[in-house]
């Protein structure tokens, strides 16, 4: 290689360096703001990530987890052996795809309600009441859907007696335990969820409106070839995060909502690692249960990025 050409490969590299530096340099206090998000990821995400071990290890809560002996895969074994595993993951599954097909459409319809408002005043009031619930913890929601659904006192029961129905006891029937969970879920996160189309929508550039107004389209017209193509690329993101997390499912609602009688459809992955792993102190296997759930939510989230791609939209990556 002659003396030029090495020149030139140098100066290409250093040119290449600088720009990051000088990038770095210009908007460093906007990479600070980045340094507590990624110090709290690292300590709640990714050193817990060691702790995976106990999957593969005889735990010995007292020994810890490098002195605790191995066991290979026989947490695993185990997981696929238990009757109950297959019945809380069915469980999981089935009320994730309900939350997915009626909780999903719920914020993108309300966030399009909101959006044809005329009045700021009242545009304001609706908003804060439909995020109002979303601050309320799962123990409070709880406690208010059993106080209305109860079949003496509740006011949907009172309600159905007074035109001649029998009472129906919504929460400790299977069909309408699951029925009642899924609408909660709605209830609670709808309103939030708006916020992130809400603000997607203000992304659109209003001469397409106005275009739009010019050519005689109504407002179910704009909405539907404006507003709805520009949060798009919102709607598949969301929608691949969602199916990310098919196979997860929060403690909080499923702890608070159910009882001993519809345990056959409440009992999920989530309230049984709480059941086994913490109250029994089983922790390799539900630490088992736990990486079984973490790499199929992986797959899902990989698997529906591709499909998005290949559909030609937008991924995550």
């Amino acid at each position: 290689m002659s003396a030029q050409t090495t020149t030139s490969v140098k100066m290409k590299a250093s040119t290449g360096k600088r720009p990051a530096l000088k990038e770095l340099r210009k908007n460093y206090d906007l990479y600070m703001l980045l340094v507590p998000a990624f110090v709290f990821f690292l300590i709640f995400a990714y050193i817990p990530m060691a702790g995976l071990l106990i999957a593969f290890k005889d735990y010995n809560i007292f020994q810890g987890i490098w002195a605790s002996s191995w066991n290979g895969l026989e947490n695993f074994r185990e997981m696929f052996s238990i009757p109950e595993f297959w019945e809380m993951t069915r469980n999981t599954l089935m009320l994730n795809l309900l939350g997915l097909v009626v909780g999903f459409p719920a914020p993108i319809i309300l966030a399009l309600m909101l959006n044809e408002i005329g009045s700021k005043y009242f545009k304001r009031i609706s908003q804060s009441l439909l995020y109002l619930p979303h601050f309320l913890s799962w123990i409070v929601l709880g406690g208010i859907v059993y106080a209305v659904l109860s079949p003496q006192y509740g006011i949907v029961n009172q309600i159905m007696r007074k035109f001649g129905m029998s009472e129906i006891y919504f929460m400790a029937d299977n069909t309408w335990w699951v029925i009642v969970y899924t609408l909660t879920t709605v209830w609670q996160g709808a309103g939030w969820g708006t916020i992130i189309y809400l603000a997607a929508m203000t992304a659109i550039d209003p001469s397409l409106y106005e275009a739009a107004s010019i050519d005689g389209a109504g407002r179910l017209r704009k909405i539907w070839s404006i507003t709805i193509p520009g949060i798009l690329p919102t709607v598949v993101i969301l929608l691949i995060l969602n199916v990310g997390h098919m196979v997860s499912i929060g403690i909080e609602q499923p702890l608070a909502m159910a009882n001993p009688v519809v345990m056959e459809v409440a009992e999920v992955i989530s309230t049984y690692i709480y059941s086994v792993g913490i109250k029994q102190g089983e922790f390799g296997l539900t630490t088992a249960v736990g990486m079984v759930q973490s790499v199929i939510n992986l797959g899902l989230i990989l698997g529906a990025n591709y499909l998005a791609k290949r559909r030609g939209g937008e991924g995550l990556w």
